[in-house]
């Protein structure tokens, strides 16, 4: 296997993710990090200039129903089992 990521490398991505990582761990990582590139080189070895490029493997439309403005809850039934009201708006505490 090339060794294209170093464990330096895995020690240095993982301190801007502030991660501690052990040293079983670094190698771990280090040796998936390689394997993850490696599959990507045997992906790139395709074929896929007459690929159409795509979204989706399955071509699917959205089904929205028409926007229609339709009657709510009325203000004080809406307000009426809330544990604060000022009789406009829900009372809640500060969260700052």
């Amino acid at each position: 296997m090339d060794t294209r990521i170093t464990r330096e490398e895995v020690r240095h991505v993982a301190l801007l993710a502030r991660l501690e990582l052990s040293e079983a761990e670094e190698e771990r990582m280090t040796v998936q990090m390689n394997g993850i590139l490696e599959y990507m080189d045997k992906l790139n070895e395709l074929e896929t200039k007459e690929v159409e490029p795509t979204t989706h493997a399955i071509q699917l439309q959205n089904v929205f129903r028409p926007d229609l403005v339709q009657p709510s809850l009325d203000r004080e039934d809406a307000l009426a089992n809330a544990p604060g009201t000022d009789g406009v708006n829900f009372v809640v505490p500060k969260v700052f």
